[in-house]
């Protein structure tokens, strides 16, 4: 009898994340066809993000373990290969083959309680890239829905389509944080989002803002940016902000960075009745401060989760040159070398502060 012929099933590149620190290049089924609402994505560049390294350190991220192999990566930036039926996209319009997109990892249901009132950020079924068990971006192509695909003007390249993730991050910081014009402001954390939060702020009217981080390329960069830099390895981080405030303390204090007393710092930096809003993800799932401190100060303090309508504004000022995206790239690795760039990103090697993957 004739031999049958057996067509292979397509595949892609993609590193998945397998264990702590246990990150490997292989090759995964290609995802196919998109469905109803759905993009096929051919993705273009993926930055490494600060909730990233936690899941490849730990193999979890707060109080969610990875408990299978997982594509990481949620900053990302592609373009549509095809669209299923009834495809919206962010801003309601159909979404077309061809068009370069950035994209909301998130994807919200739509229609539980938090969502129909406007918080889509905190919707309780809500899948997100790169979070177990949802898959990411670092492979060639994905699914993702259409509504978080977002068109990006040619004015804008890939890498900085990719970097509206973080800077929606960044402008609901300050949103919560209510900045009005010359506010006082500390940020603890230099690294990629306290360095855009730092950026908002200045475009919000804060004046002074000091920028704490305990390494000197990224205080240079804060330094460059209009940030007041604080090397706090080398001097008591709150007692400089104390001083440069004349003991008033600062309106906002935003902790980016939950490295050691990070939490506990910008509540002692804080003013009495001023605000606080914290942004990092401890690795430990823990918060902690002197509750004394909180109380007699009358501190209000508000955690940070994600991002909040933030698209078409991050959009607006990325086209119009009013934040720096890509003075924060300090390393690109092509997706084959994902596993270098894990292990350089997290051990803070080679004056790193933004790591991206191209495809």
């Amino acid at each position: 009898m004739p031999r049958r012929r057996t067509t292979a099933s397509p595949t892609m590149l993609a590193a998945r994340l397998h264990g702590p620190a246990d990150m490997r290049m292989e090759r995964v089924p290609h995802p196919g066809p998109p469905g109803r609402g759905q993009a096929l994505l051919r993705v273009k560049v993926t930055g490494l993000c600060g909730s990233d390294l936690h899941s490849y350190k730990n193999a979890r991220i707060g109080d969610t373990p990875i408990e299978g192999p997982l594509v990481l990566g949620h900053e990302f930036s592609g373009v549509v290969q095809a669209v299923g039926p009834d495809s919206l996209d962010g801003r309601f319009e159909s979404l077309k083959p061809g068009v370069r997109v950035a994209v909301d990892p998130a994807q919200p249901c739509g229609c539980c309680e938090l969502c129909e009132q406007g918080h889509p950020h905190l919707c309780r079924r809500l899948h997100f890239c790169g979070n177990y068990p949802d898959g990411g971006s670092l492979c060639q192509w994905m699914h993702m829905s259409a509504r978080s695909c977002f068109p990006v003007p040619r004015a804008l390249d890939d890498v900085e389509a990719a970097l509206l993730e973080p800077l929606g991050v960044a402008i609901h910081a300050v949103d919560l944080a209510r900045i009005r014009v010359a506010d006082s402001v500390a940020i603890l954390g230099a690294g990629p989002i306290g360095l855009l939060i730092l950026q908002v702020a200045k475009l919000a009217g804060a004046d002074p803002v000091l920028v704490t981080d305990k390494f000197p390329w990224r205080l240079k960069l804060a330094e460059k940016y209009g940030g007041a830099p604080v090397n706090c390895d080398r001097e008591n981080a709150s007692q400089r902000v104390w001083r440069e405030t004349q003991g008033r303390g600062v309106d906002v204090a935003i902790e980016a960075a939950w490295g050691e007393q990070s939490v506990e710092q910008a509540a002692e930096m804080a003013r009495w009745g001023g605000r606080v809003v914290l942004v990092g993800i401890p690795g430990d799932d823990r918060l902690a401060m002197n509750h004394s401190t909180a109380r007699r100060k009358g501190l209000t303090i508000l955690l940070s989760r994600r991002m909040k309508h933030t698209y078409a504004r991050a959009l607006r000022l990325a086209e119009r040159g009013r934040v720096d995206l890509k003075g924060l790239v300090s390393h690109r690795f092509p997706l084959k070398r994902a596993v270098e760039a894990f292990q350089l990103n997290a051990a803070y090697r080679d004056d790193v502060v933004k790591v991206i993957v191209k495809v």
